[in-house]
């Protein structure tokens, strides 16, 4: 005859089970990963949005209507008459202020998609550049740090 034990054995020393340690140092390596393909993203939008705008090209002097940190609001008349607002304001809008009249480029496609003549999407890449170096220098240590210490035994 067999016995079957059903419960825990009385009177044995059970190790006490052991925290299983996870491995967590590609985490800072995945969040600038993250990081540098939005920033990607958003360039490669711009880049489309001005590819539009330079495939059918209207121009026309614009006034600023309201400067926000989110966007930058301009009224303009094109040549046929109509005005335009658009609501999400003009591409590459840094040092206009309200009231300015400035020169803008739009497509005759779509009049929404507006920008301040001469700029385009290159002049995004200097401030890309500089927060993916940020993010980068200041990651990658972190990874490698975070990855020494797991396998030195510390508790991450």
């Amino acid at each position: 005859m067999t016995a079957l034990a059903t419960g825990p054995v009385t009177g044995v020393a059970r190790p006490a089970p052991r925290r299983q340690r996870r491995s967590i140092w590609w985490v800072p390596l995945a969040v600038a990963g993250l990081v540098t393909v939005l920033i990607a993203m958003a360039l490669a939008g711009a880049a489309l949005d001005d590819a539009g705008i330079d495939a059918r090209t209207g121009h026309a002097t614009a006034q600023v209507l309201a400067v926000t940190p989110m966007r930058t609001l301009v009224q303009f008349v094109a040549p046929d008459g109509q005005v335009y607002r658009p609501d999400e304001g003009v591409a590459y809008p840094s040092d206009l202020q309200v009231g300015q009249l400035v020169r803008v480029e739009y497509d005759l496609a779509d009049p929404d998609q507006v920008r301040v003549a001469g700029r385009s999407w290159v002049r995004g890449l200097g401030p890309a550049m500089l927060i993916l170096a940020a993010v980068w220098s200041l990651l990658v240590p972190a990874a490698w740090w975070l990855r020494r210490r797991h396998r030195r035994g510390a508790p991450a």
